[in-house]
Order: C-alpha cells, then structure tokens, then sequence
C-alpha cells in the first residue's frame, strides 16, 4: 500500500512538472534494476531520448531505447512483447494494442507535419509542389507504406492530391519509390541520411517526410549536406494530421516497472517534457 501510495504521489508530481527530482520518486526508480523498454518511432529519436536524459538525471530511471518504423515495432510487440512504453507516429498501432486488451487507450504525445525536401533546382514552393511531384520525371522517395507511418501519410498525400487533380494519384504512385522504412530496406552507413543517401545516387529528387527533426532544429550534428536541398510543408488542402500516440503496455508484470512505466508517461505529457517537442520541430500534444 505504501508503495502504491508513493506511485501515485510520484505520478502527481510529474504530472504537475513541479518535483521530478523529488526523493519519493527518486527512491522509487532507483530500486528499478532494470532500465524500462521504450519502443518508439524512429522520428522521435532526437527529442526522445533529449526526454529520457532529462529524466534519468531527475529521478535515475535508466531506459533502453529502441526506434524504428512504428508499423514494424507494433508487430514486434505482439509477437514478442518487451515493450514497456511505445510511442508510434499514429494512433492507429497504439489503438489496436488498447483494442486487443495489450495496452492503455492511447493519449496524443506529440503532433507533426508532413514536409516534402527536393533538390534546390528543383525550385519547389506551396504552390507549385504538385506540378513538380507530378512530372513523370521526377522520382519522389517514401517511407514504406504498412511498416511505416511515414509511408501512410504519403499515400494519404497521394489520396488528397487525387480530390484537387483527377489522375493525380496514380501518377504520383508510378513515380514514387519505397526507400525507408520496410522491414528490406537497405541499412543507412553511420552518420548518413536517408535524404542524402538517395539523392546523391540518383535514387530520388524529392523525399516525402515529417517536418520534424532528428537533430535540434539549428543545431547540425548528422553528416552535413553538399547537396543545396528545399523544403516545403505540405499545404492545405494536401496536408493532414499526424499524431503520435502514446501507450503503456498492460502485460508489464512487476509491480515497481508497471508504477514506473506509468510515471514516465505521465512525464511525457508535462509540461517539462512538452517544452522539448518544438526544438526538435514536432508540435505538443494533448488529447485522445
């Protein structure tokens, strides 16, 4: 009872971004031996783990972080379990855990934006970033569809392109190429992205991805591009919403890692951890 009752303290606290480093939950998490498992989308790795420093040397909870394509970390999960916490780039992998009885029903930890990054000569804005992406020449690079979220949102990109120009859809398809994401796609050499990469061997001239960054925006720590590159957000009415959802695994069986698997999650939606989210280019989240 008493250590329930200091879970929830703990919980309290966090939740108010008021007294993270407090020794209840600093006593708390130091009795965990083993670091807490967070499964999460390989977008989120810059501001997740800027999230988790911040709160190991609050409290001393250590984590293991595993990133990768939400789609196929869901798939991980049900086959294998393992997970703690998981974090997707949507809300409909952490729904089916909440459907299935797996997980908690999801909460919106963060919000994004689709962007689209092409060759500087390419001359890309707002307005004529359709025409360009449908000139049969041009190869636009994705994330792959199922295994990944950021493969999703570009096909449903291709489904609004299809309400404002008739054909449009079928065109962008045949000039797309899945390059990211799939549980096959080719392994990035360390230090590279996947923009450069592909655009360097003439894989692609466009990539369609998130607005957010790996890196602090401003600060440049990944290989530094040679190639003069232009990035546009998507426009309305092309755009959509992108939420990232937030779950707790219920199949977590001790007691202390259950309290404070739910105790990071309720850090995640403070205003502490919050405050993070912009400098990485995501938007807060907040909702269901």
């Amino acid at each position: 009872m008493k250590t329930r009752f200091i879970a929830v303290a703990c919980a309290s606290a966090l939740a108010l971004a008021m007294i993270v480093g407090s020794r209840a939950c600093r006593a708390e998490t130091e009795g965990q031996t083993a670091p807490l498992q967070v499964y999460a989308a390989g977008s989120t790795r810059g501001v997740l783990t800027a999230i988790a420093d911040d709160y190991t040397k609050a409290t001393g909870q250590r984590f293991e972080l595993t990133f990768g394509p939400a789609g196929l970390l869901l798939d991980r999960i049900r086959k294998d379990g393992g997970a703690d916490v998981y974090v997707s780039a949507n809300m409909a992998h952490p729904q089916r855990l909440f459907a299935e009885g797996v997980g908690t029903r999801p909460v919106i930890f963060a919000r994004n934006r689709l962007c689209v990054t092409g060759r500087a000569e390419l001359g890309l804005t707002q307005e004529n970033l359709l025409d360009t992406l449908l000139e049969p020449s041009i190869k636009i690079g994705t994330s792959t569809p199922g295994a990944d979220p950021g493969g999703d949102y570009a096909w449903q990109f291709f489904d609004r392109a299809e309400t404002v120009r008739a054909g449009a859809k079928q065109a962008l398809i045949k000039n797309a190429r899945q390059l990211v994401g799939g549980p096959t796609s080719p392994k990035l050499p360390a230090g590279e992205t996947a923009i450069h990469y592909y655009f360097t061997r003439h894989e692609a001239d466009v990539f369609i991805g998130y607005c957010s960054s790996h890196t602090k925006i401003g600060v440049e720590t990944e290989r530094p591009s040679d190639l003069p590159l232009t990035r546009v957000e998507v426009p309305q009415p092309l755009a959509m919403p992108i939420n990232y959802g937030l779950t707790v695994l219920r199949t977590i069986k001790e007691t202390n890692r259950r309290d404070a698997a739910y105790r990071f999650a309720i850090y995640l939606m403070s205003p502490d951890a919050q405050r993070r989210l912009p400098e990485y280019g995501f938007l807060p989240g907040g909702g269901l």
